[in-house]
C-alpha cells in the first residue's frame, strides 16, 4: 500500500523544487488529495501542470492510485 511520503518523494524527484503535501482520502492508499507547489509549473497550463504530476506517479496511476484530486500552484 502507498504511503503519503511515497506520493511525495515520488513527485519531489522528478520536480526537484516542488512543495508537495499528500493526504490519504479514505485509509485505503488509493483515493488521494495532494497539493504541488512548484516553480517549473511557471508558464504551464493548469492541465499541462496535472500531466506532470501523472507522469512523475507514472505507473501508480495505473494501479495503485484509484483516485486523485489534485491542486497545483505555480510559484516563484
Amino acid at each position: 500500500m502507498l504511503t503519503s511520503a511515497d506520493l511525495e518523494n515520488r513527485v519531489r524527484q522528478h520536480i526537484p523544487q516542488a512543495k508537495v503535501k499528500a493526504m490519504d482520502m479514505t485509509g485505503g492508499g488509493d483515493h488521494w488529495q495532494m497539493t504541488v507547489e512548484a516553480p517549473e509549473f511557471n508558464g504551464l497550463s493548469l492541465v499541462e501542470q496535472h500531466q506532470l504530476i501523472y507522469k512523475a506517479l507514472g505507473e501508480w496511476m495505473r494501479r495503485e492510485v484509484h483516485a486523485l484530486a489534485l491542486t497545483t500552484r505555480a510559484v516563484d
